[in-house]
Protein backbone atom coordinates (compact mmCIF):
# COMPACT_ATOMS: atom_id res chain seq x y z
CA UNK A 1 0.00 0.00 0.00
CA UNK A 2 2.49 2.42 0.57
CA UNK A 3 4.51 1.73 -2.14
CA UNK A 4 1.12 2.97 -4.62
CA UNK A 5 1.47 6.20 -2.21
CA UNK A 6 5.16 6.84 -3.66
CA UNK A 7 5.11 5.47 -7.41
CA UNK A 8 3.06 6.60 -10.20
CA UNK A 9 1.71 2.70 -10.54
CA UNK A 10 -1.56 1.18 -11.55
CA UNK A 11 -2.22 -1.39 -9.78
CA UNK A 12 -5.33 -3.94 -11.26
CA UNK A 13 -6.27 -5.66 -8.05
CA UNK A 14 -9.45 -8.16 -7.69
CA UNK A 15 -9.85 -6.53 -3.97
CA UNK A 16 -8.04 -7.39 -0.79
CA UNK A 17 -8.31 -10.38 1.17
CA UNK A 18 -12.05 -10.65 2.50
CA UNK A 19 -10.67 -11.56 6.02
CA UNK A 20 -9.06 -8.40 6.09
CA UNK A 21 -10.59 -5.13 7.89
CA UNK A 22 -11.59 -3.34 4.07
CA UNK A 23 -12.98 -0.09 5.09
CA UNK A 24 -10.00 0.37 6.94
CA UNK A 25 -7.67 -0.29 3.93
CA UNK A 26 -9.89 1.73 1.50
CA UNK A 27 -10.02 4.81 3.97
CA UNK A 28 -5.79 4.35 4.61
CA UNK A 29 -5.33 4.10 0.63
CA UNK A 30 -7.33 7.30 0.77
CA UNK A 31 -5.70 8.93 3.51
CA UNK A 32 -2.54 8.58 1.63
CA UNK A 33 -3.69 10.07 -1.78
CA UNK A 34 -4.30 6.90 -3.36
CA UNK A 35 -7.61 6.79 -5.99
CA UNK A 36 -9.14 3.51 -5.76
CA UNK A 37 -11.46 3.29 -8.76
CA UNK A 38 -14.04 0.95 -9.10
CA UNK A 39 -13.88 -1.34 -12.21
CA UNK A 40 -17.33 -1.01 -13.77
CA UNK A 41 -18.70 -1.87 -10.32
CA UNK A 42 -19.99 0.64 -7.01
CA UNK A 43 -18.02 -1.72 -4.18
CA UNK A 44 -14.88 -3.29 -3.85
CA UNK A 45 -14.25 -6.63 -4.35
CA UNK A 46 -14.12 -9.18 -1.55
CA UNK A 47 -11.58 -11.27 -4.03
CA UNK A 48 -13.73 -14.50 -4.25
CA UNK A 49 -16.78 -12.39 -4.39
CA UNK A 50 -17.77 -9.27 -6.53
CA UNK A 51 -19.10 -7.20 -3.71
CA UNK A 52 -17.61 -6.34 0.20
CA UNK A 53 -20.45 -4.19 0.85
CA UNK A 54 -17.90 -1.45 1.13
CA UNK A 55 -18.54 1.30 -1.59
CA UNK A 56 -15.60 2.95 -3.83
CA UNK A 57 -15.54 6.16 -4.44
CA UNK A 58 -14.92 6.26 -7.69
CA UNK A 59 -16.23 3.86 -10.73
CA UNK A 60 -15.06 4.22 -14.22
CA UNK A 61 -16.40 2.02 -17.11
CA UNK A 62 -13.08 2.02 -19.29
CA UNK A 63 -9.79 1.43 -20.03
CA UNK A 64 -9.47 5.08 -21.78
CA UNK A 65 -11.81 6.51 -18.62
CA UNK A 66 -8.65 5.10 -16.03
CA UNK A 67 -5.94 6.74 -18.42
CA UNK A 68 -8.27 10.26 -17.99
CA UNK A 69 -8.17 10.19 -14.55
CA UNK A 70 -4.70 8.95 -14.47
CA UNK A 71 -3.83 12.38 -16.47
CA UNK A 72 -5.92 14.83 -14.25
CA UNK A 73 -4.36 13.69 -11.30
CA UNK A 74 -3.07 16.43 -8.81
CA UNK A 75 -0.92 13.85 -7.23
CA UNK A 76 0.81 12.51 -10.18
CA UNK A 77 3.66 10.96 -8.15
CA UNK A 78 1.09 8.26 -6.44
CA UNK A 79 -0.34 5.10 -7.71
CA UNK A 80 -4.22 4.23 -8.61
CA UNK A 81 -5.71 1.41 -7.32
CA UNK A 82 -8.05 -0.06 -10.08
CA UNK A 83 -10.40 -2.70 -8.25
CA UNK A 84 -11.85 -5.30 -10.80
CA UNK A 85 -14.61 -7.53 -9.47
CA UNK A 86 -14.15 -11.36 -10.13
CA UNK A 87 -16.13 -12.22 -12.87
CA UNK A 88 -19.36 -13.48 -12.16
CA UNK A 89 -19.66 -16.73 -13.46
CA UNK A 90 -16.46 -17.05 -10.80
CA UNK A 91 -17.59 -15.77 -7.84
CA UNK A 92 -18.18 -17.94 -5.05
CA UNK A 93 -20.72 -17.08 -2.44
CA UNK A 94 -20.39 -14.93 -0.16
CA UNK A 95 -22.54 -16.57 2.69
CA UNK A 96 -20.22 -19.69 2.17
CA UNK A 97 -17.28 -17.85 2.23
CA UNK A 98 -17.86 -15.85 5.19
CA UNK A 99 -18.57 -19.05 6.86
CA UNK A 100 -15.12 -20.50 6.29
CA UNK A 101 -13.28 -17.71 6.83
CA UNK A 102 -14.68 -17.62 10.20
CA UNK A 103 -13.61 -21.28 10.98
CA UNK A 104 -10.37 -20.65 9.21
CA UNK A 105 -9.60 -17.94 10.88
CA UNK A 106 -10.43 -19.72 14.21
CA UNK A 107 -8.63 -22.20 13.31
CA UNK A 108 -5.81 -20.46 12.89
CA UNK A 109 -5.59 -18.31 15.80
CA UNK A 110 -6.08 -21.79 18.15
CA UNK A 111 -3.03 -22.94 16.04
CA UNK A 112 -0.98 -20.42 16.73
CA UNK A 113 -0.61 -19.32 13.11
CA UNK A 114 0.33 -15.29 12.64
CA UNK A 115 1.46 -13.30 10.27
CA UNK A 116 2.38 -14.23 6.55
CA UNK A 117 1.48 -17.65 7.76
CA UNK A 118 -2.11 -16.70 8.18
CA UNK A 119 -2.56 -16.08 3.86
CA UNK A 120 -1.47 -19.48 3.17
CA UNK A 121 -3.49 -21.17 5.60
CA UNK A 122 -6.64 -19.66 5.05
CA UNK A 123 -6.30 -20.53 1.41
CA UNK A 124 -5.85 -24.05 1.78
CA UNK A 125 -9.00 -24.10 3.79
CA UNK A 126 -10.97 -22.18 1.35
CA UNK A 127 -9.90 -24.62 -1.20
CA UNK A 128 -10.51 -27.70 0.86
CA UNK A 129 -14.05 -26.25 1.96
CA UNK A 130 -15.16 -25.19 -1.61
CA UNK A 131 -14.22 -28.52 -3.04
CA UNK A 132 -11.22 -26.85 -5.18
CA UNK A 133 -13.66 -24.25 -6.62
CA UNK A 134 -11.41 -21.73 -5.17
CA UNK A 135 -8.64 -22.57 -7.43
CA UNK A 136 -10.45 -21.92 -11.30
CA UNK A 137 -11.93 -18.99 -9.30
CA UNK A 138 -8.76 -17.43 -8.97
CA UNK A 139 -7.08 -18.22 -12.08
CA UNK A 140 -10.34 -17.03 -13.48
CA UNK A 141 -9.58 -13.46 -11.65
CA UNK A 142 -5.90 -13.45 -11.91
CA UNK A 143 -6.76 -13.61 -15.94
CA UNK A 144 -9.79 -11.22 -15.55
CA UNK A 145 -6.85 -9.02 -14.02
CA UNK A 146 -4.43 -9.36 -16.40
CA UNK A 147 -6.96 -8.68 -19.40
CA UNK A 148 -8.20 -5.04 -17.99
CA UNK A 149 -4.63 -4.80 -17.08
CA UNK A 150 -3.69 -5.11 -20.65
CA UNK A 151 -6.52 -2.91 -21.60
CA UNK A 152 -5.22 0.12 -18.89
CA UNK A 153 -1.81 0.07 -20.26
CA UNK A 154 -3.00 0.26 -24.23
CA UNK A 155 -5.01 3.14 -23.53
CA UNK A 156 -2.58 5.15 -21.33
CA UNK A 157 0.18 4.24 -24.25
CA UNK A 158 -2.23 5.70 -26.16
CA UNK A 159 -2.72 8.93 -24.35
CA UNK A 160 1.04 9.50 -24.11
CA UNK A 161 1.75 9.08 -27.26
CA UNK A 162 -0.73 11.95 -28.43
CA UNK A 163 0.82 14.21 -26.36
Amino acid sequence: LDAMAHHPVVTVSAGAKAFLDLPRTLEYLETVGVPVLGWRHDDFPAFYTRSSGVAVAHRVESADEVAGVLAARSRPASGVLVAVPIPEADELDADELDEVLARALADADAADIVGAAVTPFVLGRIAEATAGRSVPANLALAENNARVAAEIAVAVSRRSACR
